[in-house]
């Protein structure tokens, strides 16, 4: 455990040694981890005195800088510019690292360099930091090495990741806004609750006669608020908090959420597109780039997003595995609607199956953009409706008694 946590982490290292020529040298060096450091320094053909790790500072901003999903599309795009321009790969590195923003980033890829200075590939150097680079990425880089590919391979993996982050915006917009408002509804509501009606009820006793019913619990809704508007927002957090931690710690309870939220109207239509979309753009990808069948799906299997797909996608590996048509083996698991079937029974009958695969996901990608676009025009007066009954009903409550008092005067 402490290994693989130590080989996702960079760290500077300050070293002393001996050149070939028995000069003493000294600098700094990039590394995951100790032992790798002094790997390089010794390929390099530097006999090491003392090698130890760079300490931080402890308010650092550079050191708390993280390393986004849009830098490594964008280290895979550069890189890809370089080579096919016929740049030396560690010249690329270098290249591509001084003209990164995020010191981290310039890190990172100063970390690969120097792994592929030392002779090991660049699928390779990849796998060292799985933090960055799942898998999937990993595996394609080494199909491109293979095949003499690199830099159309790099350019490809570019263009998934841009889609499927694409996706996974989309998703976010459409569950994003109506939670940020009804989260905005409540805070204003509890507001008012709090501050605002309290001064209403001290108005109110001096008028000696019966409060409208809704008024009154209105007052009584606004005592339990102020009397336990720790505790309501207290069980609020830590019902959330409780829900996080059991979905990270319980799959079962992970698989569960995963399944409700397939049910919900319109969102669970737009999760079930999302899924498919990225099911069928990775299966392209992997496919198109020259790996197995059965090993493009081990790969699948965790880019969907979803458990319920991750499983189905299992089972449709090992059935393929077992000698099953990939088209009936998706079939079997009641996931996919007939036309995402007859497509691929199409693409694997004329022998262009990524190709019917991208035409899949180009399809289901755009389903999700319409699919968003019309939730978010549904939700707009909605949202409003239900703003204007929770904030109209607490003003009406308020003044209605004001209104009968002038009736009686």
């Amino acid at each position: 455990m402490a290994n693989d946590k130590a080989a996702n982490a960079l760290g500077t290292f300050r070293w002393e040694g001996v050149d070939r020529n028995g000069q003493k040298v000294s600098g700094e060096l990039d590394a995951a981890s100790l032992a790798l450091a002094k790997a390089q320094l010794r390929q390099k053909g530097i006999v090491t005195k003392r090698v130890r790790k760079k300490t931080k500072p402890f308010f650092s901003r550079r050191s708390s800088t993280k390393i986004t999903q849009a830098e490594i599309t964008l280290f895979a795009r550069q890189m890809a510019t370089m080579i096919a321009s016929g740049i030396p790969l560690v010249q690329s590195f270098d290249i591509v690292a001084n003209g990164q923003e995020n010191p981290a980033a310039e890190k990172l890829i100063l970390a690969i360099k120097n792994d592929v200075e030392g002779g090991t590939t660049l699928s390779e150097a990849l796998r060292r930091y799985p933090k960055y680079f799942n898998p999937l990425f990993c595996n394609l880089v080494d199909a491109g090495e293979q095949s003499g590919q690199l830099d159309i391979m790099l350019d490809k993996i570019a263009t998934y990741k841009e889609k499927i982050e694409s996706i996974k915006g989309k998703i976010k917009k459409a569950l994003f806004y109506p939670t940020a408002v009804m989260g905005v509804a409540f805070i204003v509501t509890a507001a008012l609750l709090i501050f605002v009606v309290p001064q209403f009820e001290s108005l109110f006793k001096g008028f000696g006669a019966d409060l409208p019913a809704m008024t009154r619990m209105v007052v009584s809704m606004s005592r339990f608020f102020q009397a336990y508007w720790w505790l309501i927002f207290g069980m609020m957090g830590g019902a959330i908090y409780a829900l996080a931690i059991a979905r990270q710690r319980s799959q079962s309870f992970a698989d569960w959420i995963d399944r409700a939220t397939l049910q919900i109207p319109i969102v669970g239509i737009i999760l079930k597109k999302a899924a498919i979309a990225r099911f069928s753009r990775t299966l392209s990808i992997t496919f198109a780039a020259g790996l197995p069948l059965v090993d493009a799906l081990s790969s699948v299997a965790g880019a969907t997003g979803n458990s319920l797909f991750l499983k189905g996608t299992e089972r449709i590996r090992e059935e393929v595995s077992s000698g099953q048509q990939l088209q009936a083996a998706m079939r079997n698991t009641d996931l996919f609607p007939s036309m995402v079937i007859q497509m691929i029974a199409i693409g694997e009958e004329s022998g262009s199956l990524d190709h019917m695969l991208s035409k899949v996901a180009d399809f289901y990608e755009e389903e999700v953009d319409n699919a968003v676009d019309s939730l978010s025009s549904l939700l707009e007066p909605l949202i409003m409706s239900i703003l204007g009954i929770l904030v109209g009903g607490l003003v009406i409550a308020m003044y209605l008694p004001i209104f009968k008092l002038g009736g009686v005067v």
